[in-house]
């Protein structure tokens, strides 16, 4: 039987920590050493309390007094360290974990992806392992070991009483939290996606809200984002209620835990077979091992949602990569750009070109036209390697560049923006691709997110330099002049041509004027793709 993702990624990553077997077992240890000592505590005390009510010397309550000091401090001082070491195992998995997903996310292309849902696994979804060890599998491991010392203990006075406590530690720690996880099952499990729509939505919202509010389109955005928190909100009520009635059977189980105990310990005080002052004892020992149950109904919610949300990151972890999204040379003698008869497309599903073919020498300027949605961005993603042809080949003589017609602009100084495109650029050469780009501004300004402090042309020109900041060979440009007046978009235009004369460079673009300065024109539309 396969084993859940879940539990096959926690035994991955527990393995793969330096020292994760020994930390995870040192926090049981501690966890349970904590607990026991919550239990020690309330026996040992019930039993001080009913041996200093027979009023015996006091040098006979001594040792016992001792010991509820120790148990009493040493319940704070172990649960203390266990929350260090736990949290430190959970922490250490996490990061192991968050890790490993960026690594199989940097071998393919983020391209298509609901990049809010995709932020909400690599935040919160990773988060989950922590919930997972810590509030599931030390908590559990700990209990067992903590209910079979009990039940040992109690024993030796009690044999009957021990093995109602066994069956309420069963009912309470095992029934009520498999009940309420199997009442809130499907709810728990949806409610980790619907938390990524609501991050996607809610991304979404933010990227098109001044588009939204120009078209008069913000109610219908903010109702459909609102029925995603409604739909969310009412997975957690169901979740909530349900919690409170597996708390409630684990309070029913602790009840029948102390009434049997008063009953079985009751009438063994009669007959002569168990000393009264340990009466106290089989009474209230169960509500201290109780206390160690109380939040198991919850533990299984949790396990439940952790479950759901490392088998969402299983599937961004063992998904086949779609393309490297940095595409490398290849071995074949070509100049520039070549691409013969290739069918492009997202991979499970059809072509959206079919058969394209086109050529862009060193020097040349091809342009690439057709109406919106006919995969004139498909074929970009393609030519960088972002998604790998469906049919056909394509060549290329170099490394290739890309202006994106969305390029985001980080808060953060103007170098350190154009160091995304050559994070190994010197000064020199930061300022160099400034100056290549026709942008005339202090290498250390520090601008607003999304280009805020700047104008529009400015963005353009800042994304652009960010793209002349390593050198490369193919230059792939996406609707350069979006958003951008006449004027401004032919100033941008000529520092583009200017400082692209020597290389291959392909522009997708709906601009007339884009289109007349290039050297040749392909339309994309027909059944074959060819110009």
């Amino acid at each position: 039987m396969r084993r859940p993702a879940s539990w096959r990624l926690l035994a991955e990553l527990v393995a793969a920590v330096p020292g994760g077997r020994k930390r995870f077992s040192l926090a049981v240890l501690l966890a349970s050493l904590a607990s026991g000592a919550s239990v020690a505590l309330m026996g040992l005390s019930a039993w001080l309390i009913s041996r200093a009510a027979e009023m015996p010397p006091v040098l006979y309550l001594q040792a016992a007094a001792v010991g509820v000091r120790f148990f009493g401090i040493s319940r704070g001082v172990f649960r203390y360290v266990e929350r260090l070491v736990g949290h430190d195992v959970a922490l250490r998995l996490q990061s192991a974990l968050r890790i490993r997903t960026y690594d199989s996310l940097s071998a393919t292309t983020l391209v298509g992806r609901r990049r809010g849902d995709l932020l909400s696994r690599v935040v919160a979804d990773v988060a989950a392992v922590q919930d997972l060890v810590v509030r599931v599998v030390i908590p559990t491991l700990a209990a067992s070991l903590v209910i079979v010392g009990t039940t040992v203990m109690l024993g030796r006075f009690s044999w009957s009483s021990a093995l109602v406590l066994l069956g309420s530690a069963a009912l309470a720690g095992v029934v009520a939290p498999a009940v309420a996880s199997r009442a809130s099952r499907a709810v728990d499990r949806a409610a980790v996606p619907t938390r990524g729509r609501l991050a996607d939505g809610v991304r979404e919202l933010v990227r098109t809200s001044d588009d939204l509010v120009a078209y008069s389109a913000d109610g219908v955005a903010l109702d459909s984002l609102l029925a995603v928190d409604d739909e969310l909100r009412r997975q957690e009520s169901r979740a909530a209620w349900v919690r409170g009635l597996g708390t409630a059977l684990q309070v029913v189980a602790a009840g029948i835990a102390v009434l049997a105990a008063l009953v079985i310990g009751g009438q063994a005080v009669v007959s002569g077979d168990l000393a009264p002052r340990l009466l106290a004892v089989l009474v209230l020992t169960p509500l201290a091992m109780h206390e160690v149950l109380a939040t198991f109904s919850q533990a299984a919610q949790v396990h439940t949602r952790a479950g759901a949300a490392l088998e969402r990151l299983a599937e961004v972890i063992d998904a086949e990569p779609i393309g490297s999204g940095d595409a490398r040379p290849g071995t074949d003698d070509v100049a520039g750009l070549v691409i013969d008869a290739a069918s492009v497309g997202w991979p499970g599903s059809g072509p959206v070109v079919e058969r394209l073919s086109l050529r862009v020498a060193p020097g040349e300027r091809v342009a690439l036209v057709g109406p919106s949605g006919v995969g004139k961005t498909t074929v970009a993603a393609t030519v960088m390697g972002l998604i790998p042809p469906l049919a056909g080949t394509i060549r290329r003589s170099g490394q290739v560049g890309y202006l994106a017609q969305d390029a985001h602009i980080f808060a953060t100084s103007v170098a350190e923006n154009v160091r995304i495109g050559n994070k190994d650029a010197t000064d020199a050469e930061v300022a160099r691709a400034l100056d290549r780009a026709g942008l005339r501004l202090d290498p250390e300004r520090i601008i607003g997110e999304a280009g805020s402090t700047l104008s529009g042309g400015e963005v353009r020109r800042l994304a652009l330099a960010r793209v002349l900041a390593a050198p490369r060979d193919i230059l792939v440009l996406d609707e350069p002049t979006e958003h951008l007046d006449q004027e401004t978009a032919a100033r941008l235009m000529a520092d583009v041509w200017a400082s692209t004369s020597d290389r291959a460079v392909l522009v997708i673009t709906h601009d007339p004027d884009v289109v007349v300065a290039c050297d040749r024109v392909v339309a994309l539309g027909d059944a074959t793709g060819r110009s």
